[in-house]
């Protein structure tokens, strides 16, 4: 048990193996310490995250569940760290005292397809954590980048999240959120690609291509992040990430190799994406007439 909890015990459980003697001298000793009046740390050491979330769970009790961020991080969702941790509990589940930096959610539906149905301590599935993490998001944008981070770390696919809404008619934000993994499942893997796509649209421009996979001299694939096959007009959008020399070299190979075949190539930051569309469509929207674009 010790060892599938963290070396977290609830209460309950230690009294099933120690006596009431016993546990206390522990707790006295320094080798246990009780975090929480209903659950105790088997060791002297710091309290790491795993450990953490174990005993937000067991002083919610059994019904308690890990969902939002918290069990998407589990599940490997990278670039949100944050020391709350978020509990789904039945709707009329009573609830208990809590530890510090644990935050409750309830919910009247979820069906065991959302939930882990092996390992623990008990956490939704990728898809509902997604999703429920962007209901709870402070705001809109937070709760679309984390729908897109989804895709773009191989959390999700498809119409997983789709699936997942079906289920949950009065979400909130469902709409923005059908939105955003409709596109994000159609290839804007960022969610500067995003609303690069938005953009387009509400420009009238041509709809795009996005992530296309292309072959460079060499023979390797490279991935265009948007693309006017038609007119043959190539967009980049440059995350933080493209300030790395070496990343940045990357794109200028991959960049010279499809303007040797003629293609047209154009690059945004993603920042002007968000803070100067009106200079962004005007030169998208005159390269795909030099291209032949009708308009």
């Amino acid at each position: 048990m010790l060892f599938r909890q963290a070396r977290v015990l609830g209460a309950a459980q230690a009294r099933r193996f120690l006596s009431e003697k016993a546990i206390r001298h522990r707790v006295a000793s320094g080798r246990w310490r009780q975090v929480h009046p209903r659950v105790y740390v088997t060791h002297d050491g710091p309290v790491g995250p795993e450990e953490r979330r174990w005993v937000a769970v067991l002083a919610a009790g059994p019904a308690a569940t890990l969902g939002g961020l918290t069990a998407a991080r589990c599940w490997g969702l990278r670039r949100y760290e944050s020391r709350l941790i978020h509990l789904l509990l039945p709707a009329r589940h009573q609830t208990r005292a809590l530890p510090p930096g644990v935050r409750i959610h309830r919910t009247t539906v979820l069906p065991s397809e959302d939930v882990l149905a092996v390992g623990r301590p008990r956490r939704t599935m990728p898809a509902r954590s997604l999703v429920d993490a962007a209901q709870w998001a402070a705001t809109d944008e937070e709760a679309r980048a984390v729908i897109a981070a989804g895709f773009q770390q191989r959390l999700v696919w498809g119409d997983d999240l789709h699936r997942v809404l079906e289920r949950l008619p009065r979400a909130r934000r469902r709409r923005l959120i059908l939105a955003t993994a409709t596109d994000a499942a159609g290839g804007a893997h960022s969610l500067a690609e995003i609303d690069f796509l938005d953009l387009v649209r509400r420009a009238g421009l041509p709809e795009p291509s996005l992530q296309v996979v292309r072959r460079d001299a060499t023979g390797r694939r490279r991935y265009l992040d948007v693309w006017f096959e038609r007119w043959r007009v190539h967009v980049e959008i440059d995350g933080g990430q493209h300030f790395d020399p070496k990343t940045a070299w990357a794109d200028m190979q991959r960049q010279n190799d499809v303007w040797t075949t003629g293609d047209r190539v154009l690059r945004f930051p993603a920042w002007a994406v968000r803070n100067d569309p009106t200079r962004v469509i005007t030169q998208l929207r005159a390269a795909l007439r030099y291209a032949g674009w009708p308009g």
